[in-house]
């Protein structure tokens, strides 16, 4: 056994440290195995359900997602709805707004002629006031212009006579 004693002391590749670790590593082996196997296989099953976990978790993003994409789609489209109803109530507005201004310049037209025509019948009345007062005092001043002093003495003689006729 020489040659054993020869490995087995070889200085630093010593063969008992090499038993020493097989006796030990076959000790645990034994010993921790069962334990081992129950912590790797609960581990193995706590990544399984943390993998399940986040799949679902994936497929609720990816619903999310999708719907996200499907409202960003339908916003586009009321965006454009809506921009389709604005500029039709605006041009629904202008046209009611056209509408009220040729009612109201066609009032005011009316109006004016109303105003217009007021306006000529009392400047007529004024006028022919006018004219009747004109007409006269020009028909006294010919009156006093062409009368004689005889013509006024005659004229208020004629004027008693028809009081006395009348009053008697």
């Amino acid at each position: 056994m020489e040659w054993a004693d020869t490995w087995l002391n070889y200085p630093g590749l010593e063969g008992w440290k090499f038993i020493n670790l097989a006796i030990f590593l076959t000790a645990g082996i034994v010993i921790l195995r069962r334990p081992l196997r129950e912590a790797l296989v609960a581990r193995q099953e706590r990544i399984r359900l943390q993998l399940a976990e986040a799949e679902k978790e994936l497929n609720a993003a990816q619903a999310r997602l999708t719907e996200a994409e499907a409202l960003v789609a339908r916003v586009d489209t009321d965006v454009a709805t809506l921009r389709e109803q604005a500029k039709n109530e605006a041009q629904m507005e202008r046209h009611r707004l056209s509408e009220a201004t040729d009612k109201e310049i066609e009032k005011m037209r009316h109006q004016a002629e109303r105003e217009i025509e007021t306006a000529g019948k009392v400047a007529r009345k004024e006028l022919q006031k006018f004219l009747a007062h004109r007409s006269v005092e020009l028909a006294r001043e010919a009156v006093r212009a062409q009368l004689r002093p005889d013509d006024d003495a005659r004229l208020i003689q004629e004027g008693i006579g028809q009081l006395r006729r009348t009053g008697a």
